[in-house]
């Protein structure tokens, strides 16, 4: 499958994860490309709507919104990012930090501090980056609002709670866990993808559009579930489904 959307090649350096972007062991980078590709599609599956709230349930170090709010600031009202763990949220946070002039300020400083105290070229070429990117965030909108907080995308309850004094995303994005550097945690861990599905027609209205990636062939959906769209791009496959097509089938079975 080919991009349909991002069919040109860009250089996406100044996003690569470690770099201006912080990073740590176990929280992998979602290819740049891809993940605009994947928003790109999902946005005109709705019908391109107005600016939209953008959800990662299994959010991790925030990479891929993070990603997302820069490039595509025009598009998007707000984030909201949660996890099960604390270790990925607070490395979230700082990331999605990134998406505000004084946060990107603050940022270039600590890079250019590091480059004039370990005397080391790769400081000084983030720090210039960090300008350019805080300049794209601008020229898309200025600083763009965000929601981190702690909750099992397995768990309705938490869920719930999470999300009762939020607006509503019409965007679920996310990069499931696939077993190799990334896994599922929690009680409920076995539940799986089939458990993030029950949750979301529990917890989102039925226009919701909702975008799944993995590593393998095929994003597996419930028997008789319309897919919106599909395809693979590399190593990743990707469905995109209308939360409404998932809810009866769904419904009876998430708390199996």
């Amino acid at each position: 499958m080919t991009y349909r959307f991002v069919t040109e090649r860009h250089d996406y350096s100044d996003l690569a994860s470690g770099a201006v972007l912080r990073s740590a062991p176990g929280h992998p980078g979602f290819p740049v490309r891809l993940a605009s590709e994947v928003f790109l599609r999902a946005w005109h599956a709705l019908g391109q709507p107005r600016p939209l709230t953008v959800w990662d349930p299994c959010c991790g170090s925030g990479y891929l919104l993070t990603v997302l709010g820069l490039l595509h600031r025009d598009k998007i009202a707000g984030l909201v990012a949660s996890d099960i763990a604390d270790g990925p949220l607070r490395l979230a946070r700082a990331n999605l930090a990134l998406l505000s002039a004084e946060g990107m300020r603050k940022r270039t400083a600590e890079l250019e501090d590091m480059a004039h105290r370990f005397g080391r070229p790769s400081h000084g070429e983030s720090a210039e980056a960090a300008r350019r990117l805080q300049e794209l965030l601008a020229q898309g909108g200025g600083d763009l609002p965000y929601v981190v907080g702690r909750a099992d995308i397995l768990d309705h309850q938490q869920v719930a709670a999470f999300l009762a004094a939020l607006p509503p995303p019409r965007l679920v994005l996310t990069d499931m866990p696939y077993g190799e550097q990334t896994s599922w945690l929690g009680s409920r861990q076995e539940k799986g993808i089939p458990g993030l599905l029950g949750t979301l027609a529990s917890a989102l209205p039925a226009d919701t559009m909702v975008a799944l990636t993995t590593r393998g062939r095929r994003v597996g959906l419930p028997e008789g579930v319309h897919a919106t769209a599909r395809f693979k791009i590399g190593t990743r496959a990707t469905v995109i489904v209308r939360l409404g097509h998932l809810q009866s089938a769904v419904a009876g079975t998430s708390e199996r």
